[in-house]
């Protein structure tokens, strides 16, 4: 327990509470990385981490989610997505940032990064500076540029507002007896994980960990569906789609090669986007694309591809690092050059 300028900061255990402060109608961008079962996920993968929350008049005001993470860049504790305060509190804030470079310097972690979804015109940075704050060496991650579509409107609008020819493709698909399974069994996430597999050989990214954890964790409070497409009786594409809080989000996707005059993609999108409607959910995310400014971001085709569905980008706070000892200076010479040799 820590007390500071009458603000309470305590441990929280108490999976309820958590899921409710985070399921506040205030939230419209679901803080994904500071959800109770994300932090499960991290948990099954071998990552530790705490749960606080910040008491203000006895009410809660903000929830905390600390990763500890040793890489042999550095050790530091990352706040994915988070500090969640609701509404925003200036003292909140500050004295999270006092407990959390406290808890910092015990473990003696360099820094703490920290990158809550704070739309980046709304940031303050003075406040940031002032509490100690720079700018991560690192690229865009997170989806701190992302692509949303509010999915309130009915399914006709919906496909008036894409680009013509991506309702041509869906139509298309849609008369190729392409059958559309969603699950979240184990077998039918390794025939997932084999598709992504290959994807991320073909297109020279690493491939994310944990996503049979996070399938089999968020899928165990029907948060979670695998769309698995099957064509010819052979599955050639897959998405994973959380549906938490308001938000459906599209998390990750792979298609098999050799099928490009079959548009999968585009019918895989759609069903997921039905299903989140009738799911009641608000926004669909189509997570990270390419800032407007980047020509040479790999993901431009991919930008493509999701922007054509229609709805608007929103950029968020870029991350930000806290350093707190000498050694930080490696992991910021480290992530700088990675950037550099990325080139986005």
């Amino acid at each position: 327990m820590y007390f500071k300028n009458m603000i309470k900061i305590i441990e929280i255990d108490e999976k309820k509470i958590w899921d409710e402060f985070l399921d506040k109608k205030e939230i419209q961008f679901f803080p994904l990385f500071q959800s109770w079962n994300w932090g499960e996920v991290q948990k099954q993968t071998g990552d530790e981490l705490l749960r606080v929350g910040a008491y203000k008049n006895n009410k809660l005001a903000a929830v905390c989610q600390i990763i500890d993470i040793h890489a042999k860049r550095g050790h530091y504790l990352h706040l994915r997505h988070g500090p969640v305060l609701v509404p925003f509190d200036s003292a909140v804030f500050d004295a999270l940032l006092v407990y959390v470079k406290k808890v910092a310097c015990q473990k003696k972690a360099s820094f703490v990064r920290l990158s809550p979804l704070v739309e980046k015109s709304q940031a303050d940075k003075a406040m940031l500076s002032a509490g100690g704050m720079i700018g991560a060496p690192i690229h865009n991650m997170d989806a701190q540029v992302c692509w949303v579509l509010d999915i309130t409107k009915p399914e006709e609008q919906l496909l008036k507002e894409m680009r013509k020819s991506h309702r041509y493709l869906i139509r298309k698909a849609q008369g190729m007896n392409i059958t559309i399974r969603k699950t979240k069994g184990a077998s039918s996430i390794n025939i997932f994980l084999e598709i992504y597999k290959d994807l991320s050989g073909r297109k020279h990214f690493v491939p994310h960990k944990g996503i049979k954890e996070e399938l089999d964790v968020f899928g165990k409070e029907d948060q979670a569906l695998l769309f698995l497409a099957e064509y010819k009786q052979k599955v050639i594409g897959g998405t994973l789609i959380l549906f938490v809080g308001n938000n459906a989000i599209y998390h990750h996707g792979a298609s098999v090669e050799g099928y490009r005059d079959v548009p999968v993609s585009y019918l895989l999108q759609w069903e997921a986007i039905l299903e989140a409607k009738r799911r009641d959910k608000k926004l669909y995310n189509f997570w990270g694309i390419a800032p407007s400014d980047s020509s040479r971001h790999p993901w431009q085709g991919l930008t493509l591809f999701k922007t054509g569905f229609g709805g608007e980008k929103k950029e968020f706070l870029h991350a930000q690092d806290i350093p707190l000892s000498f050694w930080y200076g490696k992991n910021y010479l480290v992530e700088y050059i990675r950037k550099l040799q990325r080139g986005y």
